[in-house]
């Protein structure tokens, strides 16, 4: 049967990575056996749409199985642990599967219920989230009956997924009440634990003019530790209050349960620690992460799993060949910031490099950090591509998994 490669979860990450071996391997050399808890694949990016009505729920998720290549066996199961020295994934069912490489791929969970009164009162009636298709529902009917007030949008803690849609859900409110006529009586506040409305200073400056030209509040360094959906208060670990009638919170992210549960795999958050580079655990070296589930010090962000993407299966043939990896990821992540009126920006960035001004992916594409429609098409255009592209795992024309460094203009210190 050859080498038995497991991957856990097939959201992104993990589709992709699976894919992209099938097509490395012959069948007859490799065995690829894909393992997730539901059968539902979520287009994540497209949940900031639906509270403003400008995605249909329905169009944004397909069966996992049918986004895998034939060839890969996929096995719906909840996992209840990896036993490293024994290389084998035990399932609450009961059964197992051995493994000579394993890939984690389960993502980020969120964790509403780790802070304090967020699932309470007020829950899904006047405190929301988006980063769930339920919540994202539920949002869009509050989003529909709001006639004025305030709306604070909140990120309780870093890291979460995709770190820049909490402010394009900002961007997005704005349009949505001027589209509304009723802009003028709502009050807009972004509440973050940055110091910034970034973590890079070039685009938390863009960003931040963003928020300021809009009439957007931003609250910095709120951390948040409690939510009385009764009184209608966000409250900081510091003691510091932001009222609201309407809240969009993105809850505390945390890595599967399973990785807790499975001694030397994963951090004190459930994220599994990885060589930044090679993608491959430091202690484990048949264990690799790629996504979200991975401890990098790069955004959870999809582009970052599709440009690991190429590292991680050239670094696992090495591996299977009895050979160090040398495959480098440089922590690429490109990210497109919807902004309203049909505009978004556009960042890209690595370890080393932080966003610049410039164009992508060369002198003569679309522009960066700056508002533009051609964005705003990019992004709308992206959906596609992630169904027919980048799930497949087939590489995007004229973009590597290395950050491009030409059309980049670069900002002294």
């Amino acid at each position: 049967m050859g080498t038995h490669i497991v991957i856990l979860g097939s959201g992104t990450a993990g589709t992709l990575t699976a894919n992209r071996l099938r097509r490395s391997y012959e069948e007859k050399e490799c065995h690829i056996t894909v393992v997730d808890q539901d059968d539902d694949h979520v287009y994540q990016p497209g949940l900031l749409f639906v509270p403003f009505g400008a995605a249909r729920p329905d169009h944004l998720v397909r069966p996992r199985p049918r986004q895998l290549h034939s060839g890969i066996d996929y096995r719906r199961s909840t996992i209840d642990r990896v036993d490293l020295t024994t290389r084998t994934v035990h399932f609450t069912a009961g059964d197992q599967v051995t493994y000579d490489v394993l890939v984690v791929a389960t993502g980020a969970a969120l964790l509403p219920e780790e802070t304090e009164g967020l699932t309470g009162p007020g829950w899904n009636e006047n405190v929301f989230t988006f980063y769930d298709l339920p919540g994202a529902l539920a949002l869009h009917r509050a989003l529909e009956r709001f006639e004025g007030g305030r709306l604070v949008v909140n990120v309780a803690d870093l890291p979460i997924k995709c770190p820049v849609a909490p402010l394009e859900f900002a961007f997005l409110a704005d349009w949505w009440f001027t589209r509304r006529g009723i802009r003028d009586r709502v009050r807009l506040t972004y509440a973050t634990p940055l110091d910034a409305a970034f973590t890079k200073p070039v685009a938390a400056g863009a960003l931040g003019g963003l928020l300021e030209s809009k009439g957007i509040e931003m609250v910095t360094e709120f951390t948040l530790g409690e939510v009385d959906g009764t009184g209608r208060r966000l409250v900081s670990y510091d003691g510091r209050e932001v009222p609201f009638d309407l809240a969009v919170v993105v809850p505390l992210h945390g890595g599967a349960e399973y990785v807790s549960r499975s001694p030397e795999l994963g951090d004190g958050l459930g994220f599994v620690p990885v060589d930044q580079r090679t993608l491959q655990h430091p202690d484990h070296p048949e264990v690799f992460a790629i996504g979200d589930a991975a401890a990098l010090p790069a955004s959870k962000a999809g582009s970052v799993a599709h440009f690991a993407g190429d590292v991680l299966v050239h670094n696992i043939r090495r591996f299977v060949a009895g050979q160090e990896p040398d495959a480098v990821f440089d922590g690429h992540t490109n990210c497109f910031v919807e902004t309203g009126h049909h505009k978004a920006l556009l960042i890209d960035f690595n370890y080393e490099t932080q966003p610049l001004p410039g164009h992508f992916p060369g002198p003569v594409g679309l522009p960066l950090l700056k508002e533009s429609h051609a964005n705003h098409l990019g992004k709308l255009a992206f959906e596609w591509m992630y169904w027919h592209s980048l799930l497949p795992g087939h590489e995007l024309p004229g973009i590597g998994s290395a950050m491009p460094e030409r059309g980049k203009t670069r900002v002294p210190a």
